[in-house]
């Protein structure tokens, strides 16, 4: 298996059946992860975020912060190493409080070496989260940026300020790439009564893809992010058009990786003793067929490296997060990341 500085080269057999090819691939990592309340220590007016301070509920130190840091970056760093590859080339993260924290997480020793650059935008989320977009300049070249608001509205009628829709233009090892980065509205209220919401953020997203369909109907668009609903739910299958099955794709409609791997019991968090699937990564179906003449699709993956599991307890087997209620734990995030790994054939 040899790296190439250039790119990531590397040795690939495929097992098909009882047969076995074996080609020179480039290849690439691209993953989301949910980072879990990656907040800084300050107090920030307007901005529900004292409970990550040194004088709120949790006891957010400088320490505790500095420790998330290294376990944040420590993770993404692992993420495609059994592929040999040096940490995915492009990451969406949500749950961040601004720009810093994000410059602290890149330049983390477990991170420095892949020299992460950084696209963000400020949401108006009450809570100040957001989402964002890392990605090794060696491997994606970004062109264009924006941030796009999902206006949607409360019970009560007024706007419900939530997490923008990142989308991020550029070129991947030389070819056009799309991202778009969300993180959809929660399930607070019960899934049902909240079901409204994430359909509204699907319809947005949905939108942005037939924009750049539209300019290109052959453009590569990936869609990542915690979108709080399953593979299966409406607000995917019907406002996305995201659908499970190659085979009966229509035309536009996107592919969903994550949905066969829902259908087997695997997952991204745990609630209750129920595993959901909300970390999803799809794509435009230019990804898909099986010329490697350009980059395809080849495997998707849940990062549930043992690390991030809990050993004991009454969250045995679950994510090991950094704190459960208001007790520390010094652990990773609620959310596995999640990831897939892109081929183009080196003639």
């Amino acid at each position: 298996m040899k790296i190439k500085l250039t790119f990531l080269l590397f040795f690939v057999i495929f097992f098909m059946g009882i047969e076995s090819i074996s080609q020179n691939y480039k290849a690439g990592a691209i993953a989301f992860y949910n980072l879990e309340n990656l907040f800084d220590t300050i107090d920030t007016p307007g901005v529900r975020d004292t409970e990550f301070t040194p004088a709120g509920s949790k006891k957010w130190t400088g320490d505790k912060y500095w420790e998330k840091i290294h376990n944040m970056a420590t993770v993404i760093s692992k993420i495609g190493k059994k592929e040999g590859l040096p940490g995915p080339a492009v990451i969406g993260v949500s749950e961040i409080e601004n720009r810093s924290v994000l410059e602290d997480l890149v330049k983390d020793e477990a991170l420095k070496e892949q020299n992460y650059r950084i696209v963000h935008y400020d949401s108006p989320d009450k809570r100040g989260v957001d989402v964002a977009l890392l990605y090794q300049p060696r491997y994606f070249k970004v062109t264009n940026t924006s941030s796009v608001p999902l206006l949607i509205n409360g019970d009560n009628g007024k706007r419900l300020y939530t997490r923008d829709q990142l989308v991020v233009s550029g070129f991947f090892d030389g070819e056009e790439m799309h991202f778009i980065v969300n993180h959809w509205p929660s399930r607070r209220g019960g899934e049902a009564r909240s079901r409204p919401l994430r359909d509204s953020a699907a319809a947005l997203t949905r939108s942005i893809v037939d924009s750049i369909l539209n300019l290109n109907s052959k453009a590569k668009i990936v869609v990542m992010g915690d979108l709080n609903d399953d593979p299966i739910n409406e607000s995917l299958t019907v406002y996305l058009k995201a659908a499970g099955d190659k085979k009966k794709l229509k035309d536009n409609d996107m592919y969903n990786p994550m949905y066969k791997m829902y259908k087997k019991g695997i997952g991204s968090l745990a609630y209750r003793d129920n595993w959901n699937l909300f970390d999803q990564i799809i794509l435009s179906q230019a990804f898909l067929g099986n010329d490697y003449s350009t980059y395809k699709f080849r495997v998707a993956h849940v990062f549930n490296d043992k690390m991030l599991i809990n050993k004991t307890g009454r969250f045995k087997g679950y994510p090991h997060r950094t704190y459960v209620g208001d007790t520390y734990k010094a652990g990773y995030s609620d959310h596995f990341p999640v990831y897939i790994i892109i081929l183009k054939e080196v003639k």
